[in-house]
């Protein structure tokens, strides 16, 4: 619901259920038709989990539906102004197999260490005491997911610009950037690449985002903002932004290339 009025994911979802049980089908022997888990399939009939475009084609050429439901898809779920399985950034990343992080100006979220993110939440003044501490510790708390078992596969991409940005003072920056190097060179799920400055104009540098792979392979993305954030999971903006991905991924070191720049920039505010 949105507004007061049944939007059309929200009805997408419920005449799926519908579908289903005229076909006098249990959520197990739809499964079986579709070749998915009983539990995708509890999901997606609960608006937990958006039923993806290969989902939906399985679904229609098992009921026989003409394609009924993948074009419901194409067609209708878009002209929603919110989709019914809209998660938020921190349920993105918990529910997440793989993140693909683009960062022009500062360090991820998730590789910040906890004086470098006060500074971030503190600059400017425009915080107060509460609010700064309360960000801060959702902050540290949403890092204990890449100690979790099993984490997301994190790969990150940051431009130069935000390790030589001088965030907290000399010491923080240089303690943040040797996080980055301990992080890249000891955690067996995380990769970071370091767009250097000698690059020219590149795509990524228009902003920040987020890109989350569910487990069961649908992207969902996430844009960041001062008053909160966008999610996008309509094809054509997920398409551009892993365009995005890719040319600013060829612009980037290597792993060990960016290694070996870290450690020069935490030397150089040391």
């Amino acid at each position: 619901m949105a507004g007061g009025q049944t939007t059309a994911a929200a009805f997408l979802v419920a005449e799926l259920r519908r579908a289903r049980i005229r076909r006098g089908w249990s959520q197990e022997e739809l499964a079986r038709a579709v070749n998915y888990s009983p539990s995708m399939v509890s999901a997606v009939e609960l608006g937990q989990q958006p039923p993806t475009p290969k989902y939906l084609e399985l679904f229609d050429g098992a009921l026989d539906t003409g394609g009924l439901y993948t074009r419901m898809l194409t067609n209708l779920v878009p002209l929603d102004r919110a989709q019914s399985w809209r998660r938020g950034a921190k349920a993105l990343v918990e529910q997440a197999a793989k993140l693909r992080w683009y960062e022009p100006l500062y360090v991820p979220g998730l590789l910040q260490t906890q004086d470098y993110a006060r500074a971030v939440f503190e600059s400017g003044g425009l915080l107060d005491h509460t609010e700064v501490e309360c960000r801060l510790a959702e902050r540290i708390d949403n890092q204990a997911i890449l100690s979790g078992d099993p984490s997301p596969y994190l790969m990150a991409i940051i431009d130069e610009a935000a390790i030589r940005r001088c965030v907290g003072g000399r010491k923080v920056i240089a303690d943040q950037v040797s996080h980055l190097v301990r992080v890249a060179t000891e955690h067996p799920r995380v990769r970071l690449h370091v767009v250097p400055q000698t690059a020219a104009e590149y795509p990524g540098l228009g902003g920040p985002f987020l890109l989350a792979t569910s487990r069961e392979g649908n992207d969902v993305a996430f844009l960041a903002s001062h008053i909160g954030g966008q999610e996008l999971d309509r094809p054509a903006d997920l398409d551009l932004l892993r365009q995005v991905w890719e040319v600013s991924l060829g612009e980037a070191y290597t792993p060990t290339q960016s290694i070996e720049l870290m450690r020069e920039v935490a030397e150089s505010w040391s």
